[in-house]
């Protein structure tokens, strides 16, 4: 008997370490210097089918909406807001609204202006985004980030 539990207990465990947990969507990051003192910072978001993140501008009362935050520094200053190309608009019934979302991929982009004698090879900071599908919607995710600026 004491066999049978062992046994029955080591295959619920084995299990449960094999059940995944989602994770629709990848960030990538790159810099693209613009001139000896101007930079952008490019946020990349792969998403799998049937998936889609959230806009940078979402109503109040609908989703968790895309937001950036970049770590303060005295090397370089914000120019402007974050980015974003054109997202699909359309009505969710869960959200009882119209909501802004991206498919597939999506990169979203932020100005950066070096200030004098910037000694900066890395801009971090921490993104929030909420993933959903046609049937469920994950909690929302804080990444951090690192973001290699060339010299």
């Amino acid at each position: 008997m004491k066999k049978l539990f062992a046994i029955i207990a080591a295959v619920l465990i084995s299990a449960g370490a094999y059940a995944q947990i989602e994770h629709p969507v990848t960030w990538a990051y790159a810099a693209k210097k613009t001139s000896a003192t101007e930079a952008t910072l490019l946020l990349k978001a792969t998403i799998q089918p049937g998936w889609h993140i959230y806009s940078l501008n979402v109503k109040e009362g609908g989703p968790i909406k895309t937001a950036f935050t970049f770590a303060k520094s005295k090397d370089y200053e914000l120019v402007g807001k974050p980015v974003e190309p054109k997202p699909v608009t359309k009505y969710e019934e869960s959200f009882k609204m119209d909501v802004s979302y991206f498919e597939k991929e999506v990169i979203f982009q932020q100005k950066i202006k070096l200030k004098p004698g910037a000694k900066l090879t890395a801009i971090k900071g921490q993104l929030e985004y909420m993933t959903c599908n046609d049937k469920k919607c994950l909690p929302p995710e804080d990444v951090d980030f690192s973001i290699p600026v060339g010299k």
